[in-house]
């Protein structure tokens, strides 16, 4: 009977641990990102993603960024957004520029779940580099450099992931280092 206890015990403590490594969250901007939550419920606790959270909100993204999914999202850091040229962000949050900010934001998404493993398999299957079509409708070339992935836009400007794999509930979010901008 004992032994059956224990078994039994050893049986949960076991399951509980690769239910735990399963659900490892990632720190990203000082705050835990769950893997059980959606990307929008993640993002605003990230002090590094507050400009990437206003911008969503004012361009009435946040319903399909918490919807099911799966997304792959590019996240630019604050500093990312810094990199623009002065007043461009403000310009951007303004009423009238929604549809501008919308297709700016989409771009930094590709449908479907696409882990830095999956992406790296894609690079090596097109020779050096991977086309990933945006929900915007514009394309990013994904390419790495020794052990760092890199995002180009359709402009040249490149953008390294600096944090990968951050799993959400409805996909995963890849942080970089710059804003990513479609071909006008």
């Amino acid at each position: 009977m004992k032994t059956r206890k224990f078994l039994a015990v050893a049986v949960l403590a076991l399951g509980f641990a690769f239910t735990s490594n399963a659900q490892k969250s990632v720190m990203v901007g000082g705050a835990a990102m769950y893997p059980n939550k959606n990307i929008i419920e993640n993002a605003v606790n990230s002090k590094d993603h507050t400009t990437l959270v206003a911008a969503v909100k004012a361009a009435g993204l946040v319903e399909t960024l918490q919807g099911a999914g799966p997304f792959t999202v590019f996240a630019p850091t604050n500093a990312a957004f810094d990199k623009l040229p002065k007043g461009t962000v403000e310009s951007l949050l303004k009423p009238e520029n929604k549809k501008t900010l919308q297709t700016i934001l989409t771009y930094h998404v590709v449908a479907g779940k696409m882990n830095a493993s999956d992406i790296a398999k894609a690079i090596k299957e097109g020779k050096g580099k991977a086309t990933l079509k945006t929900v915007s409708g514009g394309t990013l070339t994904a390419w790495m450099k020794g052990k760092d992935l890199y995002i180009t836009d359709e402009n040249g400007n490149k953008s390294k992931v600096t944090i990968a794999d951050v799993n959400q509930s409805n996909g995963v979010i890849h942080v970089v280092d710059a804003v990513l901008l479609p071909k006008k």
